[in-house]
């Protein structure tokens, strides 16, 4: 159970830190509010890391444990334990930024951006490709054949945590993770919630992506 709480902690942080920056910054307006919310979101998962990272591995994100669960690194039992405990994390802290920032602002939610040109098909491409790039990151950084390189694992991870966001705001303001979507979408409303079903399958599909690459790839030594 603390596993679950933890991710369930880890995932808030990462949704209010990484959503409210978003907000804070006016993210889309410029290229600095681009830049400086791609940051927050991957500082806040370098901040996770190293907090829970012993306790949980932090996931904080569904799209991660579907790749654990598929390359055999976590249990199906665990995973479901997984997955709930970072939906609730986030859709706390969506009723928080809520709270805060006010729903009419977004708070962060994501959605068919101007590099999609209003298309849902390319929103949901973008979504796998970058989730696959990522979660691919996460099953190599973390395998345990990488020795002492693994220390450095949650820096790896958060740094390309931010190289996705800097590509992804474009398109889709960047999910790759189905509970960091659902949160806010659930109090933003509106077309946010209509739209969240792309930020859930499409960090899935590319989550069975990175989990069948780095099996082509993976070695025992």
């Amino acid at each position: 159970m603390k596993k679950y709480i933890a991710e369930c902690i880890g995932t808030f942080v990462l949704t209010f830190l990484g959503c409210g920056a978003a907000v804070s910054l006016s993210c889309g307006t410029d290229a600095a509010s681009v830049v400086g919310t791609a940051i927050a979101f991957g500082l806040a998962v370098v901040a996770m890391a190293y907090t829970i990272g012993g306790i949980s591995g932090c996931h904080i994100n569904p799209a991660i444990t579907l790749g654990c669960l598929i390359t055999g690194r976590i249990s199906c039992k665990d995973s479901i334990g997984y997955i709930l405990g970072q939906v609730a994390g986030a859709v706390i802290a969506g009723a928080c930024l809520a709270y805060i920032y006010g729903a009419g602002t977004g708070i962060g939610s994501n959605g068919i951006g101007a590099g999609c040109n209003g298309s849902a098909v390319t929103a949901l491409i973008v979504e796998a490709i970058l989730t696959a790039l990522f979660v691919l990151v996460v099953l190599g950084a973390t395998h345990k054949t990488n020795g002492d390189t693994g220390k450095f694992a949650g820096l790896a991870i958060g740094l390309s945590l931010i190289l996705i966001h800097l590509v992804g705001i474009h398109f889709t303001g960047t999910s790759v993770n189905p509970a960091r979507s659902i949160g806010p979408a659930i109090f933003a409303g509106g077309e946010y919630l209509t739209n969240v079903w792309i930020f859930i399958v499409g960090p899935f599909i590319g989550s069975f992506i990175a989990a069948g690459l780095w099996k082509l790839i993976e070695t025992k030594e």
